[in-house]
């Protein structure tokens, strides 16, 4: 050292005349690079964990989303004086009866209509066939099966992505009944204990920290209840809506239908026109292609006033991110993970986008938010004055 300074450190000119050589523009292009490198970095690395423990994190996954759900329910409840343990079960209870309540009736509705809809199919298919042979188009029978087999080699390919990655998650049935006891499991605890776990979450973080990472938290699972709220309610009137058109129409198996729309209008976007597609299927079996084609305008226009009327209005309030981030969440999500990617994409994305935006304009330096750090404040102090505290929850 000399004169407090490292022999080894460059000296000020020998700085500027390195600034020199290098042009700013690239040493603040350099700067950004390793910075977005080491971010690339944590986030494939996130990503490769979550797809090795996909097992696990599904189940964590579907938790939250039910947790979401149930936690204003039983607040709800305890609000109106409710014991704490009488509202959770009370919310348990009308969620299996719900999820129960339905699955029996399809189960019923398609026991019931099974052999006539494979009578029907196979009826179509040769009346189908016929029609080809009569045509302008001189098909033989032995093309029109191979033309038959590949289009549903090509249905197979393309959805193999899907299929595949809900076969990852349940591809046996002890992976089925372990992910669903984790469910159930987790979901209680959440709904006994999710806030207790939420703050030991949070001290891990050192103490400057906390009042940022509880505040984006709370901002992120207020995001969250609200998405699964109003996802619930478009998708109902996605349900009510074909169901009721399958219905005028006098279709068959109208219950097992609307109950599919249900499900798959969880996956923005896409998720009603998809399984709306069974409609028209059934449409076409058992009727004629006049009506399939009415069935098929149906499914359309619902499709349509959900686009432009319920996303807009309804979902772009809670979720608040664009219709053009939702299609790539959910396409990257459907690419990565099948199924369980495209259902979590968007609540994934959403959630991140309010976290990030809570962080990002300081929000907890807010009015709103100085209650946090105030909180936060006097438990570390109490923290630092009791010798008798767990090591692990001092920060």
């Amino acid at each position: 050292m000399i004169f407090g300074r490292s022999k080894s450190s460059p000296s000020v000119p020998q700085r500027a005349r390195e600034e020199e050589l290098v042009p700013r523009g690239m040493r603040v292009a350099g700067a950004w690079s390793w910075r977005i490198l080491a971010i690339a970095a944590v986030v494939a690395l996130l990503v490769f964990l979550i797809m090795e423990l996909r097992i696990i994190v599904v189940p964590l996954m579907i938790a939250i989303l039910i947790s979401a759900l149930l936690v204003p329910f039983s607040q709800f409840l305890q609000r109106h004086r409710w014991p704490r343990w009488l509202a959770i079960i009370t919310a348990l209870v009308a969620l299996v009866t719900v999820v129960g309540g339905l699955v029996v009736l399809i189960v019923l509705e398609v026991r019931a209509g099974l052999p006539q809809l494979q009578v029907q199919s196979l009826e179509a298919w040769e009346e189908f066939k016929d029609f080809l042979l009569a045509s302008p188009l001189h098909l033989t029978e032995a093309q029109i099966t191979e033309y038959a087999a590949e289009i549903w080699a090509s249905v197979q390919r393309d959805s193999e992505v899907l299929v595949s990655g809900a076969m990852s998650i349940g591809s046996t049935a002890g992976h089925f009944v372990a992910g669903l006891f984790l469910v159930l499991f987790a979901t209680v605890i959440m709904l006994v204990d999710g806030r207790t776990i939420w703050r030991w979450f949070v001290r891990i973080f050192p103490v400057a920290a906390r009042p940022a990472i509880d505040g984006s938290g709370r901002a992120g699972w207020g995001t969250l209840t609200q998405f699964v709220k109003v996802q619930i309610f478009v998708a109902a009137i996605d349900a009510i809506g074909i169901g009721l058109g399958a219905f005028i129409l006098q279709l068959p198996l109208v219950v097992p239908i609307a109950v599919a729309v249900f499900l798959g209008s969880f996956v923005p976007i896409v998720g009603a026109v998809l399984t709306g597609a069974l409609a028209v299927f059934i449409a076409l079996v058992f009727k004629d292609i006049v009506v399939a084609l009415i069935m098929l305008g149906i499914v359309l226009l619902v499709q349509q006033v959900e686009s432009h009327v319920l996303q807009p209005l309804i979902m772009g309030n809670a979720v608040k991110i664009h219709p053009l981030a939702v299609v790539l969440a959910v396409a990257g999500g459907s690419f990565l993970a099948g199924i369980p990617g495209a259902l979590f994409a968007v609540p994934v994305v959403a959630t991140l986008n309010v976290m990030v935006g809570y962080i990002a304009r300081q929000r907890w330096k807010e009015p709103g938010g100085v209650a946090l750090a105030e909180e936060w404040g006097r438990e570390a102090s109490a923290s630092r004055r009791s010798p008798t505290r767990p090591e692990g929850a001092r920060q």
